[in-house]
Parts: C-alpha cells; sequence; structure tokens
C-alpha cells in the first residue's frame, strides 16, 4: 500500500498553512492526524469547524464518547490523543482504563454513557432500547443523545483515517488493555 505522508507547513495550501499556524499558537504543535488532512484543500478546515461546534455535553463525556469510539475502532492514535486529554478533563489513569473497558463504575452517570456510546458503535447505531432507557434515566436527554452521535462520526472519521494511513502517533502511546 502507498505510504501516507505527513505533510510540513510549506506543502499545504495557503488556507491549510493557516489552519497550521492557528492550531500551532492555540496548542503548540500540529498534530500528525490533522497534519494528513491537509492533502486535502477543504478536508481539514471542514473538519475542525465540525469538530469545534457546540455541544450539549461537557468537555469530560465528549472526551468519554472519544475514548469509547477510538477503543472500538481500535485507533492507537486517538487512544493516545484522548488519553493525554482525557487527563487534563479531570480523568485518572484507572478511570481511563475503565472506560476503555466499556464501563464507568465511578459515577453512574458516566457509566450509562459508556455503555450507550460502545453499543452504539460496535452496532452501528441499532442498540438495545434498555441502554437507551438507562441514558435518559441518569439524567440525559434527547439533546445529548443527538450531540452524542455526532461526536462518535467526528472520532469515527479520525479514527479511519488513522487505521487506513498508519499516519505515525506523535502523542504518548496510550497503554494497551
Amino acid at each position: 500500500m502507498k505510504t501516507f505522508s505527513v505533510p510540513t507547513r510549506e506543502q499545504v495550501s495557503p488556507a491549510n498553512q493557516a489552519i497550521f499556524d492557528n492550531l500551532q499558537k492555540a496548542i503548540g504543535m500540529v498534530p500528525n492526524l490533522y497534519a494528513a488532512m491537509a492533502h486535502s484543500e477543504h478536508g481539514l478546515g471542514n473538519y475542525i469547524a465540525f469538530q469545534s461546534g457546540k455541544s450539549s455535553l461537557r468537555a469530560k463525556e465528549r472526551e468519554i464518547i472519544n475514548l469509547v469510539v477510538s477503543q472500538v475502532n481500535g485507533c492507537i492514535y486517538c487512544l493516545s490523543a484522548h488519553t493525554v486529554l482525557g487527563k487534563m478533563n479531570g480523568l485518572t489513569d484507572e478511570q481511563l482504563i475503565e472506560i476503555r473497558k466499556g464501563s464507568a463504575l465511578f459515577d453512574t452517570r458516566l457509566d450509562a454513557l459508556v455503555k450507550l456510546v460502545k453499543s452504539i458503535t460496535e452496532n452501528k447505531g441499532r442498540v438495545d432500547s434498555a441502554l437507551v432507557d438507562n441514558f435518559y434515566a441518569a439524567g440525559y436527554n434527547e439533546g445529548n443523545l443527538v450531540d452524542a452521535i455526532i461526536i462518535i462520526g467526528d472520532k469515527t472519521i479520525m479514527n479511519y483515517l488513522h487505521n487506513l494511513t498508519g499516519i505515525p502517533v506523535d502523542f504518548p502511546l496510550a497503554p494497551s488493555l
């Protein structure tokens, strides 16, 4: 299979160069997987706009969804990146592992989220109604469900891109389960 390269700033369009500059300012780096999206004239900008949309879910909940989806999809790049981000959002190493294994027994509300997201991802949206009922009983609402599905879609895009391209991971590697 052809090797998929990580372009440098000089190798991308002026519009993508501006995005690289913004990423460098905001987070101190241009993650390799984002850089890979810059092979497309519009892919990186479209993705960042999609990913940056408002959500009814808190940052910690979004990171939990990212971890669960990345675990199901077997994406070491996203698992590594979201392990770092999960810690930044207050999750411990033990909680991160528990989430990746499919539960969050340390918090019943988050446990309902983890179990539903795992099932949605594994079953392509066809889940046992008890998982949805449990999600609502935990205090989530219809808007939260829509936002969770949007985040699942967002993370699936990046998981598939990495799994297909094998772009080098530029975050500390997430531990194996």
